[in-house]
């Protein structure tokens, strides 16, 4: 499952493209998931966040 703490996203879409799963997209400028169940929990789009406000739980 992924996290993001929507306030202090950038929107930069870092994460949306280091996403295998196609399931985050940005929306206004910030991070949102599409669908928590195709999450692979992989880590890709937290390693990639240069803000450092992705979790995988």
């Amino acid at each position: 499952m992924v996290k993001i703490d929507e306030q202090s996203c950038m929107g930069c879409g870092a994460c949306t493209d280091a996403c295998k799963q196609s399931i985050l997209y940005l929306d206004g400028g910030v991070c949102k998931v599409s669908d928590q169940s195709k999450c692979q929990g992989c880590g890709d789009c937290q390693s990639v966040c240069p803000a450092d406000v992705i979790q995988i739980l």
